[in-house]
């Protein structure tokens, strides 16, 4: 029997008395569900902190700011039946299936700092009471050695914050590599040879099967829990409208006239791109997998529309705390990356 210790008071979300194990009545869902699931908890049920976990069948869940284009193999997700989703927290392209669990933490934390370290350093805990030998590192992972086991994201809803993640029990590697890189038979297998190699399995690290750790991970992590009510699923799938809509998917790939691609270490990759008018801003994009703490269209788009690209102009236009919208980057920083989109342009 798995010793048990308690390391945080919240409540486990659940859709019925068999959660958190697959079964048939209660089935998997689609992952659109989950992250509807999620921001319904954090719009409507009483400030507290809640948890849930989830599994789906083969997905894609690419970033708030990312183009589908770039981070999404979509022809080999159609061969594969592999499902693609947006979801509104910032990061990277994430492949899940029903081999690893994703989780869900919602808390009235105002601080994304604060309420990433209280997060990891949960799923730091519970997993060294298991016996693993994990560690927090960089920005947002979970690592075991010097191996990747769980990767997260975040975003802010007015009073509250959400964390969702992966934890990588066990996984289809060729899939995970595919959906996301180029499918060519030579490329994916150099690619699943050399992410194996980045990433570790739970599975490799611990004897206790899926089901039996995920009923671990919420006994420890939660001393309550909030059953859902059918009237409740009902409006999580009417929130889930917006995440299956066109619009949603693939509204965020505006005309351009410039475009320039960078990096900027500890912050994320930026893809920017400037519709132009004249020698003026009509409208903006910036894209990547950057983290957001803020409102980027209200704070930083809808401000640059209409103003002259050019150095000066720009730097007036932004708030000075370019660091409250995208984690990490200062004003500086922002206004050097659009400044250079137009200097790519006259190249």
């Amino acid at each position: 029997m798995l010793a048990q210790s308690k390391i945080h008071d919240m409540k486990y979300v659940s859709l019925s008395d068999k959660d958190p194990i697959i079964s048939a009545d209660n089935p998997v869902r689609r992952l659109s569900f989950y992250l509807s699931m999620e921001e319904y908890v954090a719009r409507s049920k009483p400030a507290t902190d809640y948890f849930f976990m989830w599994q789906v069948n083969p997905s894609v869940i690419f970033g708030r700011n990312q183009l589908i284009e770039n981070e999404v193999n979509l022809e080999y997700c159609r061969q594969h039946n592999i499902m693609t989703y947006r979801r509104k927290s910032g990061g990277g392209c994430v492949y899940a299936d029903l081999s690893n669990i994703m989780f869900s933490y919602i808390t009235g934390d105002d601080s994304v700092g604060f309420t990433y370290n209280r997060y990891i350093n949960m799923v730091v805990r519970v997993l060294r009471q298991l016996g693993v030998d994990a560690k927090a590192s960089g920005r947002n992972d979970v690592l075991i050695g010097d191996r990747k086991v769980s990767g997260n994201a975040f975003y802010k809803i007015p009073g509250r914050s959400i964390v969702h993640g992966t934890m990588l029990y066990d996984t289809d590697m060729a899939n995970m590599v595919g959906a996301i890189t180029p499918s060519n038979e030579k490329l994916v297998s150099k690619g699943v040879e050399s992410v194996r190699q980045r990433i570790a399995l739970l599975k490799d690290y611990t004897d206790i099967s899926i089901d039996e750790f995920k009923l671990f991970v919420k006994n420890n992590l939660c001393d309550s829990e909030l059953r859902l009510t059918q009237s409740d699923i009902e409006a999580i799938e009417e929130i889930e409208r917006q995440y299956l809509s066109d619009e949603f998917i693939y509204g965020n790939n505006p005309k351009y006239t410039i475009s320039r691609k960078c990096r900027i270490d500890g912050v994320g990759d930026f893809d920017i791109r400037i519709e132009m008018k004249n020698d003026t801003i009509a409208d903006i994009n910036i894209m990547g997998d950057f983290f957001l703490a803020g409102d980027m269209d209200a704070a930083i788009v809808k401000p640059l529309r209409g103003v002259k690209l050019d150095r000066q102009c720009v730097r007036t236009a932004l708030t000075e705390n370019v660091d409250s919208v995208i984690v990490g980057l200062s004003r500086p920083e922002l206004v050097e990356m659009i400044i250079g989109a137009a200097d790519a342009r006259k190249q």
